[in-house]
């Protein structure tokens, strides 16, 4: 049917954060494609699918993910969702917290979203004076 209402972007990447939460790779490797490519947050480098549910299996950890905001936007079978997440965890036995800034890219697929790209960007605190506190 083609009337028929396509699952909520927004509801697709709520999938993806509880399965990074709850490292549920069966989860992670349905809701992303085959040539999904992650740009790390950390590092800036790019993890693909493969890599990501390795990392999970054996180092990656999230003890909290929050979505703080997000904006979807739409465009016929693609979707581009911006927001803002606080997390923390640990990474190869080392504890980490964050908030960032990211981007995220779905194609859908029959009646459900699937996650094809994935950016972020830390966020670093800035002193009075604008610049970054980490660096200065």
């Amino acid at each position: 049917n083609r009337h028929m209402r396509k699952q909520d972007p927004g509801a697709a990447e709520q999938e993806f954060f509880t399965a990074l939460v709850e490292a549920d790779q069966e989860a992670l490797d349905r809701l992303l494609t085959d040539d999904f490519v992650l740009i790390d947050v950390l590092t800036g480098s790019e993890v693909s699918k493969t890599a990501l549910l390795e990392v999970f299996s054996r180092e990656l950890r999230f003890e909290e993910l929050n979505r703080i905001d997000f904006t979807a936007r739409v465009y016929g079978s693609v979707a581009v969702i911006t927001g803002q997440a606080e997390m923390s965890g640990s990474l190869n036995g080392r504890r980490f917290e964050l908030n960032s800034r990211y981007m995220h890219v779905l194609v859908a697929r029959g009646d459900r979203w699937y996650m094809v790209a994935a950016q972020g960007t830390q966020i670093v605190a800035r002193s009075a004076n604008g610049l970054t506190e980490r660096n200065w």
